[in-house]
C-alpha cells in the first residue's frame, strides 16, 4: 500500500469517527432534551391532576323556618335573604357537641367548610323550597386546608406547630371519615366558576372565556388584514420598489420584536390615546393582533409563492384579469398554507402573557366575561396569578390550568397539522 493510500485511509477513518461522534452527541442531546421535557410534564401532571378532585363533607342541616327566618311559601326574593349561614353554623355545633372552647368553635365554623357553603345551601333550597322545615343531609365543599390534607399533602406526623391542620381538627376529620361523611368528587367547580381568593372555589371558566373573546378579536382583526397585505405584497406590489422593500423588511423585523414592546404600544396607543377600556378582551385582542399580523403575513406570502406560476399563466391565457386570477385560482390553492400559518400564529398568541400584563389583564376578575368589553383575564395570566399566590392549594390549581392550556395548544397545533395533511398539494 502506498503512502498516499495510507494517508487517505487514515483521513477517512478519522472523518468517519468524527461523524459517529457527532451523531452520538446529537442523539445524547435529543435524549437529554426529551428527558427534561418528560420530567416537566410528569411534574405538571402529578401536581395538576389532584386538582380535578375536590373534597366534600356531608352535614345534616336542620332547615328550621325560625332559624332561617323564612317559610317555604315565601317568594324567591325572601328565600334569597334567608339566614343560611346560621343554619350551617347550628348544624356544625350539633354535629360536634363536644366543641366548647372558643378558639376551636371558631375553627369549626370557619375552617371546616368552604366559605361558599351558605351559597351551596341557598341554591339547593331555592331549587326546592319544600326542603324548608325538614332536616336533610347536604354535601358541602371542604375548606382548602382540609382538601389539601385529605389529598395527602399535609403530613399529620409533623408537630402541630409545623402544619396548618391542628390536632383537634384531625380528630374531627377522623370522625367524619369513619362515618363516611367525607368523599372526593370530580371538581366541577374548577370548570364552572371564575377566579376566587379561596382556592377551593377558584376555577378557569373566566380565564377560558376571556381567552376565547381575546382570540376572537385577534383572529377577526389579524386574519383579513394579514391576508390582504400578503396578497398585495406578493401579487400586486411593484418589484424593486424602495417603499415596498422598506415595508417587507419591517414586517420581517416585527416578527422578531419582543412581545412586551407590543404591550407598551397597546398601552400608549389603544388605552391612553384611543381610550379603549383596560383589562378587556378588546384591548387584549388589539395588542395580540399587532403581534400576530407579521407571523400570518409571512406564512401567507410563503403559501402564495408556493403556487406554481403555471396556474397564473393558465388563468391569464383564458382571459382572466389579475384580480380574478388571484381570488379565483391563486388564493384558494394557497388557503391551506395560510390557514396553517394562522392557526400556529393564534396558538403563539394564546400562550402570550407579557403584552397583556401591560394593558391591565392581570387584574383579579371573579366574574365570567360575557363580551369583549367586560373585564377579563386569559389562561396564561391566570396561571401567573395563581403561581404567585402563597396558598398551598393554588399549586395544584396552577398545574391544572397549565394542563388545560397545554391541551388547547396541542389541539390547535394538531389542527394545523391535519389541515396541512388534508389540503396539501404536491406540484
Amino acid at each position: 500500500m502506498s503512502n498516499a493510500t495510507a494517508i487517505v485511509k487514515a483521513g477517512l477513518t478519522k472523518r468517519y469517527a468524527r461523524e459517529r461522534r457527532f451523531r452520538l452527541f446529537g442523539l445524547v442531546s435529543i435524549v437529554i432534551s426529551l428527558s427534561f421535557l418528560a420530567a416537566l410534564l410528569i411534574t405538571i401532571f402529578a401536581q395538576g391532576l389532584p386538582a380535578l378532585r375536590q373534597t366534600y363533607i356531608q352535614l345534616p342541616v336542620n332547615l328550621d323556618p325560625a332559624l332561617l327566618a323564612v317559610n317555604a311559601s315565601d317568594s324567591p326574593e325572601l328565600l334569597q335573604k334567608a339566614k343560611y349561614a346560621k343554619a350551617i353554623e347550628a348544624a356544625l355545633i350539633e354535629r360536634f357537641p363536644g366543641v366548647t372552647d372558643r378558639k376551636q368553635k371558631m375553627a369549626l365554623i370557619r375552617g371546616l367548610l368552604s366559605k361558599s357553603a351558605d351559597n351551596e345551601l341557598k341554591s339547593q333550597v331555592l331549587a326546592n323550597p319544600k326542603l324548608i322545615g325538614s332536616q336533610q343531609n347536604f354535601w358541602f365543599l371542604a375548606n382548602d386546608d382540609i382538601d389539601t390534607y385529605i389529598k395527602g399533602n399535609i403530613d399529620r406526623s409533623l408537630p402541630e406547630a409545623d402544619r396548618r391542620i391542628k390536632d383537634f381538627q384531625l380528630a374531627w376529620l377522623d370522625d367524619l371519615e369513619a362515618k363516611g361523611q367525607i368523599e372526593k368528587r370530580f371538581n366541577t367547580v374548577f370548570f364552572t366558576s371564575g377566579d376566587s381568593r379561596e382556592p377551593e372555589q377558584a376555577g378557569v371558566l373566566g380565564a377560558l372565556m376571556g381567552s376565547f373573546y381575546t382570540m376572537f378579536v385577534t383572529l377577526a382583526l389579524s386574519f383579513p388584514l394579514a391576508v390582504a397585505a400578503a396578497i398585495y405584497l406578493e401579487e400586486f406590489a411593484p418589484k424593486n420598489n424602495p417603499l415596498v422593500d422598506f415595508i417587507e423588511v419591517n414586517i420581517n423585523n416585527l416578527a422578531a420584536v419582543p412581545s412586551i414592546v407590543f404591550g407598551l404600544l397597546g398601552l400608549a396607543v389603544f388605552i391612553q390615546f384611543f381610550g379603549v377600556p383596560r383589562s378587556t378582551p378588546l384591548v387584549g385582542g388589539l395588542v395580540l393582533s399587532l403581534q400576530t399580523l407579521p407571523i400570518i403575513i409571512i406564512a401567507a406570502r410563503a403559501a402564495l409563492k408556493a403556487v406554481p406560476p403555471s396556474i397564473r399563466q393558465a388563468a391569464y391565457g383564458m382571459g382572466a384579469s389579475r384580480m380574478q386570477t388571484v381570488f379565483h385560482h391563486t388564493l384558494p390553492l394557497a388557503m391551506p398554507g395560510i390557514l396553517t400559518g394562522t392557526i400556529l400564529g393564534m396558538a403563539h398568541a394564546l400562550g402570550e402573557t407579557a403584552p397583556l400584563l401591560m394593558v391591565g389583564m392581570v387584574a383579579f376578575i371573579m366574574s365570567v366575561p360575557e363580551g369583549i368589553t367586560d373585564p377579563a383575564t386569559i389562561l396564561p395570566v391566570q396561571i401567573y396569578l395563581w403561581s404567585d399566590s402563597p396558598e398551598r392549594a393554588f399549586v395544584e390549581k396552577t398545574s391544572a390550568a397549565i394542563i388545560v392550556l397545554l391541551f388547547f395548544l396541542i389541539l390547535m397545533n394538531l389542527l394545523a397539522v391535519l389541515l396541512r395533511k388534508k389540503f396539501e398539494r404536491r406540484w
